[in-house]
């Protein structure tokens, strides 16, 4: 039986790509590259932080949160595709990232797992203003009922112990967790974890090639409501 369902919260509950069209606006002929080697020098440095340090508060040497790599990622991205960028330009990057879209099927989902009184959260490598400021922007306010970040532990996903902050919030068994990721990646470490895991293929992408497969597959956010039914 499900108890939790969980969510990652960049890419699955907010669209990380929805910023190329504002980036798109400052650099022509740019948005979509800049979007995308935004995050994926964004992924990379949380991966290269947590493998060079791999007991996080244990003696976290080089720990930085999600949104000063966010905009370390973003000074990579412009500087590697050879485009001009200041300190205004670059902060008005980095507010529109801190009010990403939600996706539209959202609110509607949480409000009806809430009707079925399932405990509802986010786990994310996002630090804690940053998930406080989404979720306010995407009127999820009271819809939630944790909301967990790596930045207690400075070790980020998919180290065990990010997926361990559910268990200590919540008192329940792996296997009774729903983990929803539209990051493959990620419901590979949740399902090695031992979650039941729901990968939500928005853009129809092959599943990693090691690793166990996951529980459930959907396109959008509505399959969780199968799911737990």
């Amino acid at each position: 039986m499900i108890k939790v369902v969980v969510f990652d919260a960049y890419g699955t509950l907010f669209d990380v790509y929805s910023i190329g069209a504002l980036a798109e606006s400052l650099y022509p002929g740019h948005g979509p590259a800049i979007a995308t080697l935004w995050r994926d020098k964004q992924i990379e440095y949380t991966r290269l932080i947590t493998m060079s340090d791999p007991q996080g508060l244990g003696g976290s040497r080089y720990y930085q949160s999600f949104w000063e790599l966010t905009r370390a990622s973003l000074c990579y991205t412009l500087d590697r595709l050879e485009l001009n960028h200041s300190a205004p330009m670059e902060q008005v990057l980095m507010d529109q990232y801190a009010r990403l879209t939600a996706f539209p099927e959202n609110i509607g989902v949480l409000q009806q797992l809430q009707d079925l009184n399932m405990a509802v959260a986010i786990l994310s490598n996002g630090s804690v203003a940053m998930l406080e400021s989404a979720v306010s922007s995407a009127g999820l306010t009271g819809l939630l009922q944790r909301v967990l970040s790596v930045d207690g532990i400075r070790l980020f996903k998919t180290s065990p112990q990010s997926y361990a902050l559910v268990l200590d919030a919540f008192p329940v068994q792996a296997d009774e967790v729903l983990f929803v990721s539209s990051n493959a990646w990620d419901v590979l470490g949740a399902t090695w974890f031992g979650f039941k895991t729901l990968w939500v293929n928005r853009q129809h992408q092959p599943f990693e090639t090691i690793g166990p497969r996951p529980n459930y597959v959907g396109s959008d956010l509505t399959r969780v409501l199968e799911v737990v039914a």
